[in-house]
């Protein structure tokens, strides 16, 4: 199974993913609430995927998947975000995050995304 580290400013949130991913047999390497914090985790940890919200305090979401895909092309990176996807390539048409699902969302739809994407 993989290793994953999620980035959430919302600590209810980073505990749902985890227990979704868990419950997958999936391990958490670690949590951060902010861009700045996942980067440097990515970086410490080097998951096999990396879950990001993105509005967050600090550095957010998009800037911290740039940051992370220019440094680390290979990795993989869901974004788990209330804003849809269209809405986050408004802001940012170069956002190159490999998948995006909207929150509220199931149990289901998670573990198929990321399933998906580790496949990828």
């Amino acid at each position: 199974m993989a290793r994953a580290v999620i980035v959430d400013d919302s600590k209810f949130m980073r505990k749902i993913i985890a227990d979704i991913l868990t419950s997958a047999g999936h391990t958490i390497d670690g949590e951060a609430e902010n861009g700045q914090e996942g980067i440097r985790l990515y970086e410490a940890t080097k998951p096999d995927i990396l879950t990001m919200d993105i509005t967050m305090g600090g550095k957010d979401g998009i800037n911290a998947i740039r940051e992370i895909k220019s440094r680390f092309p290979d990795s993989k990176i869901v974004v788990v975000s209330a804003l849809n996807q269209n809405t986050i390539k408004m802001n940012d048409e170069g956002i190159n995050a490999d998948a995006f699902i909207t929150k509220p969302f199931t149990k289901e739809e998670l573990l198929t995304i990321v399933e998906k994407v580790l496949q990828q």
